[in-house]
């Protein structure tokens, strides 16, 4: 799996995915559109903001509320390449792998990392790296089988490639 790389959006707990996106959008299943309205209610300027390849840190519990997967979905469309958390709701988990959205745990990193840092994420190993502080953390690495769901770009393509 290729390593993640980019600037740190940083949200805090409880990140819900009527936060992530609002159900007033939900009537498109087109990434596209969602990813014009990711992260809009809790921050106005996330998507003129968000580059190919950032990344989103939050705290404890990130993705609960509802099990709609237009929140991952609108996430991975925005550019965001991977999500960092102390924990995130397990619906979401499930659904971000289904989808193909790279996502670590890692109560630390997600503390101390901050808006703004450049951060790199070794998926094999799970090492996130810090390049602002020069700081590394070791989050949970992905076992090989849900890499590959990820590489295929989530498990409805992986089972089409099987």
């Amino acid at each position: 799996m290729e390593n993640a790389k980019g600037f740190v959006h940083k949200f805090g707990d409880n990140v819900d995915t009527d936060v992530i996106i609002p159900a007033r959008y939900l009537n498109s299943s087109d990434p596209k559109e969602l990813a014009t309205h990711c992260m809009e209610d809790i921050d106005k300027d996330f998507v003129n903001k968000v580059k190919p390849g950032d990344i989103m840190v939050a705290t404890k519990n990130f993705g609960c509320g509802s099990s709609r997967e237009h929140a991952p979905i609108a996430i991975k469309a925005s550019g965001v390449s991977c999500v960092i958390a102390e924990t995130f709701a397990r619906i979401f988990y499930r659904n971000a792998i289904n989808i193909g959205l790279p996502i670590i745990e890692c109560e630390e990193a997600a503390k101390e990392i901050n808006a703004g840092d450049e951060v790199e994420v070794d998926f094999d190993s799970g090492k996130i790296t810090d390049l602002t502080t020069n700081k590394t953390y070791q989050g949970q690495a992905f076992p090989e089988f849900m890499q590959r769901i990820i590489d295929c770009g989530g498990l409805v393509n992986y089972i089409n490639e099987k």
